[in-house]
């Protein structure tokens, strides 16, 4: 080819990749912003919505419950992620607040020092490290993003925390709008003092208004999302709010209603102040998100399910109704626990907002396809949908299983290599049998749901797992992102692993305010799946926990699953108990088969041979060898040869 052909070749290259990379909007929060698993909670953060009303801007939800601004922009995972990914002209939504709110008000890091400066291990280790003070720590954070996104030639936005539903009466409470100035703590040199007040005149302790006071500060826009929901609550009262809006399970967290509203009130805030302004769409006829629904890959015989929302604002007539439909094979629910072929949804003033469910059972392999259609007057709204079915037929099994009875060993069957149980921030207290019950005996057992024989009970011990010292802080609602437990697996050189199963046991000793949310991953939690988020955990119970994911690992990767526990209320000493933790799948040979096209005409420093169970050996043995070779100029070769 000659030079001037492959120079127009590489420059149209160009051209094309840079006319497809398009510009993003990424949105920085904490739970109340974040993206949750529509299969395992009912829980919605307002981010994931936030796409239906932009568009040529691709938003990217970046928010992770349990997050301070000082917790976010720290995790290389987080803030390091948006960063590394942004590009000149893109936008950075940035909502903090919530749990900058931990230890009253005073600053995590700095309560943590103190009680080490004294001498006072015991006290230092129950600090939980979150929490920012306003006038100082948060501001301090809230100038790092701005900053920093400006050098990378992005546009940081700063919007204040959507409300808690904390109401008095008919209004929203002072702490509900994030000003802790009726009741707070300060850190002195002589330790924390709590029970302290100001005026509500006094905005010290007021995190939006300290977020206003940074904006005006650096000439940033400020799109006052606490104010909005306050005003958004009130319209509908307390006992309406909380269960139109919110997820059930407290005044925080909202359910699909609640988050489409907040983040089209976060839209219209920001197109009326000129952001984005042409690409700001709020919809004022019936739409229905996703326009298109790929439900993925599952095996065959397994169900999908997808989340439909319908958004109908100013909708003609102003009462009525809209009607769901699906195609052959397609069942729909407005619950998750009644499936017909058809719904419909009254609406009155004009407005919808409704969430339903579509399930696909695959019932052969490959793809399958239809439709939902949704209809509302003259209008008709088709929606297509598919999935694929996936075989596992021809590969060799793998299971690696901890039992958790006397220690933290894993027994694997198959080639694939077991990562040993870690703990962040947590630890085995003992193994033992929470108090559950009696058998006929009068022996203790643990409660276990239906598929462990009753007679194994009263010996069914469990590993029992605390955080680092002992005792759980008040005011948790979510996940502490430095507080968990890990298991992983890893695919062996020369194989391909496929997971189909992730199940294990979990509950808690001790009382009923034990909490967990279980994940998993195969990108060191740079993002995760849901696969236990419960509403309730009963004390001395043990529940099941079953996933059957779609996963394939390459050869050297590994996929992790976590559980991240903690208290409703302080306590000392409850337990996370966990049991029978299980990821298995189906091994085949790699599909590049092994081998690697690097070549280097360096020394060789080190050749290592594998077998099939990942174990090394230092020269060849008789079978299947994978050689590893390494090069002094850093290039590593892998060979798969018979002996």
């Amino acid at each position: 080819m000659s030079l001037k052909k492959l120079f127009t070749l590489s420059v149209a290259f160009l051209m094309m990749a840079t006319a497809t990379v398009a510009q993003k909007v990424h949105t920085c929060g904490d739970s109340t912003m974040a993206p949750y698993d529509e299969s395992a909670t009912v829980t919605r953060g307002w981010g994931m919505y936030l796409q239906q009303f932009i568009k040529d801007y691709t938003v990217v939800n970046y928010a992770r419950g349990g997050r301070d601004t000082r917790g976010f922009y720290n995790e290389t995972d987080r803030w390091g992620a948006v960063k590394k990914s942004m590009q000149a002209g893109d936008y950075v939504i940035v909502q903090f607040a919530h749990n900058d709110e931990k230890n009253g008000g005073m600053d995590g890091m700095a309560l943590k020092a103190y009680y080490e400066s004294i001498g006072n291990t015991e006290e230092a280790n129950k600090v939980d490290t979150r929490g920012s003070v306003p006038t100082t720590t948060y501001k301090e954070y809230l100038r790092k993003y701005v900053e920093e996104t400006r050098a990378l030639g992005g546009n940081p936005i700063l919007v204040a925390p959507a409300c808690r539903s904390y109401f008095s009466g008919s209004k929203i409470k002072r702490n509900g709008r994030h000003d802790l100035g009726d009741s707070y703590s300060v850190l002195t040199e002589n330790g924390p003092v709590s029970g302290q007040s100001v005026p509500e005149s006094d905005h010290s302790m007021d995190y939006p208004y300290q977020m206003k006071l940074v904006a005006e500060e650096m000439n940033v826009p400020f799109i006052d999302l606490t104010t909005a929901t306050k005003e958004l609550y009130e319209s509908y009262g307390d006992a309406k709010c909380h269960e139109f809006l919110f997820d059930g399970e407290g005044s925080t967290h909202f359910n699909t209603t609640g988050a489409v509203l907040v983040a089209r009130k976060c839209a219209e805030l920001m197109k009326a102040q000129g952001i984005l302004a042409d690409n700001i769409v709020l919809p004022t006829d019936l739409s229905v998100t996703p326009a298109e629904a790929d439900l993925g890959e599952a095996y065959k015989g397994q169900t999908l399910r997808k989340e439909f929302t319908l958004n109908g604002f100013g909708l003609t007539p102003e009462n009525g109704t809209v009607t769901v439909t699906a195609s052959e094979g397609i069942t729909l629910s407005a619950d998750k626990t009644n499936w017909s072929t058809s719904l419909s949804f009254d609406y009155s003033a004009s407005t919808l907002v409704q969430t339903f469910y579509a399930q696909l059972t695959l019932t052969e392999n490959g793809l399958t396809e239809g439709k939902v259609i949704v209809k509302q007057g003259d209008k008709t709204i088709e929606i297509p949908v598919k999935a694929t079915a996936v075989t596992l037929e021809g590969g060799t099994a793998v299971k690696a299983y901890w039992r958790l009875q006397k220690d933290a060993s894993c027994v694997v069957t198959g080639p694939a290599t077991a990562i040993d149980e870690t703990w962040s921030n947590m630890y085995v207290q003992r193994y033992a049998c929470p108090k559950g019950g009696k058998d006929a005996n009068g022996n203790y057992y643990t409660q276990y749901p239906d598929g462990i024989p009753a007679g194994e009970t009263p010996d069914r011990v469990t590993q029992r797992n605390l955080l680092t010292g002992d005792n759980w802080p008040d005011g948790e609602i979510d996940d502490n992102p430095e507080r968990y437990i890990d298991f992983g697996l890893k695919a062996n050189l020369g194989t391909e692993l496929k997971i189909n199963n992730i199940s294990l046991y979990v509950g808690g000793a001790g009382g009923n305010g034990m909490m967990c949310h279980v994940y998993y991953s195969t990108d060191n939690f740079q993002t995760r799946t849901t696969i236990y988020a419960p509403t309730k955990m009963v004390a001395n119970t043990m529940n099941g926990v079953s996933s059957q994911p779609v996963i394939t690992l390459k050869e050297g990767e590994e996929v992790h699953v976590r559980i991240y526990p903690w208290y409703n209320g302080a306590a000392n000493g409850k337990t996370i108990c966990l049991s029978d933790v299980t990821i298995e799948g189906m091994a085949f040979e790699a599909t590049t088969d092994g081998i690697s096209n690097v070549t280097s005409s360096s020394d060789v420093v080190n050749v290592t041979y594998y077998d099939a169970a990942g174990r090394a050996h230092s020269k060849a043995f008789n079978g299947v060898n994978i050689v590893k070779t390494q090069y002094a100029d850093g290039n590593v070769t892998t060979s798969k040869i018979i002996y």
